[in-house]
């Protein structure tokens, strides 16, 4: 499986494509920043965001974009330009038809060093470790977008196999309502 990690912001947005599969090791395949001007207008920020994206997704093909859940902060404009950002992301996969998961921060901290309140710094030396690169990415945005994909490739197998639960679940609830109708 191969994953776009997208750790959201306006003026730096985090990107990484880690390929692999739950239980095996995994392979790095890019990393990088898509950035903004900070004085820019918001329109122009946002465009330069999407095409930033549109350029990872030609070049890297990935089966499936995942993205920072935007989870509420006390700085309001700091939210808003992550959920605009985030936003653009998952319009961008969805365009293409590409499934988009979104985790929240510490679903990823934990999945990736094992606490849900991991800081930076260990989130950075777990991607180092575990994707056995010679120096953490940097900056931090870099490493946060590699972990969200290492997160969802660890997860996906689990989340697939719950859904297919719940819809059969759900199938053979609507079959056995059915029955009782016509009986």
């Amino acid at each position: 499986m191969r994953v776009l990690g997208v750790d959201p912001g306006l003026t730096r947005c985090g990107v990484g494509v880690v390929e692999g599969v739950a239980g095996r090791p995994l392979t790095m395949i890019g990393v990088g920043v898509v950035r903004t001007p900070p004085d820019a207008e918001l329109g122009q920020r946002l465009v330069a965001v999407e095409q930033g994206i549109e350029q990872w997704l030609d070049e890297h093909r990935p089966e499936c974009v995942a993205v920072e859940r935007v989870f509420s902060q006390h700085n309001v404009r700091t939210v808003m330009g992550t959920a605009q950002a985030s936003a653009v992301a998952m319009l961008c996969a969805a365009r293409r038809g590409i499934p988009v998961a979104l985790h929240t921060p510490s679903e990823v901290k934990a999945a990736v060093t094992g606490s849900g309140r991991a800081d930076k710094a260990q989130v950075g030396a777990m991607v180092t470790r575990l994707l056995r690169l010679d120096a953490p990415p940097k900056p931090a945005d870099a490493a946060d977008a590699l972990a969200l994909a290492i997160c969802h490739i660890w997860r996906a197998p689990a989340q697939n196999r719950l859904q297919q639960a719940v819809a059969q679940h759900t199938a053979t609830a609507r079959t056995t309502a059915r029955k009782g109708r016509t009986a």
